[in-house]
């Protein structure tokens, strides 16, 4: 039995799935000041009569970090920069305490210049007295020595509460990307510990003791108390349940657009030929472009309960959303009340919804009925454009999908996939506009908890080996061993495949999950006066995001 829930901005979803069939679903509002009430509320008929002890697993995805970032409301962050000579510092900055220091390692992972201890303590003192208790560390070639990295973090012991080092965030070489995310990874750690001691408060209360996962931005899960380094993997995580959700209802081959339709926004994502789209370097959030492995995807600000309002006889929708719709109590008009006016669903009080049409009605010179009928296009209209949008831009790009590269892939969506609250009203209007036969799954209103319920857990790792100084690194894992000069691109991919079997274990993994898959090799001579006198070797393995083992895609929940 597993235990599935999306905490989404809006509604936080749950469903109880035994022997790969729903027995309960449930949704309540998301109370953001009391998380831990909701968790409660929305399971509490789930359990309702079930013994806590059957469940096997309990997986959450949430947005809770991801709106911290687009509302800016993260923490305060100081960051240190080990950058040595190259890129201008000024490209390099990101909030508006970052300080570069004067140690560094070269592109071959030598130290050519020391970690000056005084100036790290200077800098720890100068973050405390400025009220700063979350610090990044970012070398800019940590990822193949993080001797620095962990050098300054010693120095600053206690002079924080967080310490977010670059190299454990991604194997990548791609520095700016690396420094963006570790500073995020700081910025959202203590709003996401809170979350995750919400979590491990309502998991006792309900006498749970079983495995908690977290859903990544992969579409991936990791055990929740693991988490707590990593913050960041979380962000758009509400999105890639998403994904999830149709992936695990729907056993479609084809090109085609997915649709969650919320309250607050809409989640925007593409197949190509069945596949989920991935990020080709990682997800790019409020500007800052990161190394965090995620499934591509686009969220836009309209969803069933965006603010209508008309600004100089112009109809507006969103992107904010000040409560419900009028039709449940809110303070003004939505999509949900103009889907009501209109018979498209039944839901709520329509007198109210009626009332909020009125003054809409009234500013375009109209009927209620036809200010209804006008929202509903508009909203429309706006997710369709925005879709199209996106389409061109992924065909003018090479295709990334979970799996593979598809080299000169041009999409053609055969198929438009829609889910969340509004699905059924607006779903045959938006197959219209985007000319797809339009499939709703199973459980529209809930996919996001199933989709988190069904994945399994995701890792990655990147191992480069330079046998001319005999030595190979894991940077996520903090992992550094002495090699022979003979040592092989097919060893590198052998120890590889351990090493992530291991990390993939110790996540929460089940053996029987471990689809694991080399997604890059490389392999360089090294030259010195016309001799080759060592190889460079790269080496990037995944355990494949999917569907945990025994469940068959579109299979009848």
């Amino acid at each position: 039995m597993i235990l599935g829930i999306d905490v989404g901005g809006t509604h936080t979803d749950a469903v109880l799935i035994e022997d790969f069939k729903i027995i309960r679903k449930a949704k309540v509002l998301t109370d953001a000041d009391n998380l831990l009430q909701s968790l409660l509320k929305v399971t509490q008929e789930l359990l309702r009569d079930e013994d806590p002890g059957k469940l096997s697993r309990v997986v959450l995805s949430t947005t809770i970090s991801t709106n911290a970032i687009v509302q800016k409301k993260t923490d305060r962050v100081g960051m240190i920069l080990a950058c040595g000579p190259g890129i201008s510092p000024a490209r390099l900055a990101v909030g508006g305490d970052c300080h570069f220091v004067s140690g560094y390692v070269n592109h071959r992972g030598l130290e050519a210049a020391t970690v000056d201890d005084e100036e790290i303590r200077r800098i720890g003192e100068h973050f405390h007295s400025e009220g700063i208790d979350h610090i990044g560390i970012a070398g800019k070639f940590s990822t193949r020595n993080p001797v620095q990295e962990i050098r300054i973090r010693d120095l600053l012991e206690g002079a924080a509460g967080h310490l977010s080092l670059g190299h454990r965030m991604s194997g990548h070489l791609n520095y700016p990307r690396r420094i963006a995310t570790t500073y995020l990874n700081a910025a959202v750690a203590r709003l996401y510990s809170r979350f995750v001691e919400d979590v491990l408060n309502f998991v006792r209360r309900q006498g749970i003791s079983v495995p908690i996962y977290i859903l990544k931005a992969d579409g991936g899960t990791l055990d929740i108390r693991q988490s707590l380094e990593f913050p960041v993997q979380n962000i758009l995580s509400g999105p890639a349940a998403s994904i999830m959700g149709v992936l695990s209802l729907s056993n479609h081959r084809e090109d085609a657009i997915v649709l969650d339709i919320g309250g607050t926004t809409t989640d925007i994502a593409i197949f190509a030929e069945g596949v989920p789209l991935l990020e080709a370097f990682g997800v790019t959030i409020e500007g800052y472009k990161t190394l965090i492995r995620g499934l591509r995807t686009k969220s836009i600000g309209l969803g069933g309960d965006s603010c209508v309002r008309v600004d100089q006889g112009r109809l507006s929708i969103g992107p904010d959303r000040e409560g419900p719709a009028a039709a449940f109590g809110g303070p003004c008009p939505t999509p949900t009340d103009a889907m009501i006016v209109l018979g498209l669903t039944d839901i709520g009080e329509r007198s109210k919804a009626e009332k909020a049409m009125a003054p809409i009605a009234a500013s375009l010179s109209c009927s209620p009925e036809r200010a209804a009928q006008r929202i509903f296009d508009e909203a429309c209209r706006i997710v369709a454009d925005e879709v199209k949008r996106i389409i061109e831009e992924i065909n003018n790009q090479p295709v990334y999908t979970i799996h593979e590269m598809l080299e000169g892939k041009q999409l053609q969506p055969k198929i438009l996939h829609v889910v969340g609250g509004p699905a059924g009203p607006m779903a045959p209007r938006l197959g219209q506009l985007l000319n797809c036969p339009v499939h709703i799954p199973e459980h529209p209103e809930v996919a996001n908890a199933i989709g988190a319920a069904l994945a399994r857990t995701t890792a990655e790792i990147t191992v480069l080996a330079d046998t001319e100084q005999k030595f190979l690194s894991i940077a996520e894992e903090g992992c550094r061993m002495a090699i022979s000069p003979r040592f092989s691109r097919e060893d590198a991919i052998h120890i590889g495949r351990e090493k992530l079997r291991e990390k993939a274990l110790s996540m929460g993994a089940k053996e029987e999950d471990l689809e694991i898959e080399v997604v890059e090799s490389q392999e360089f001579n090294m030259v010195n006066q016309f001799y080759t006198t060592g190889k460079n070797i790269r080496v990037k393995l995944q355990v494949k995001p999917g569907l945990i083992a025994g469940f068959k895609a579109g299979a009848r929940l």
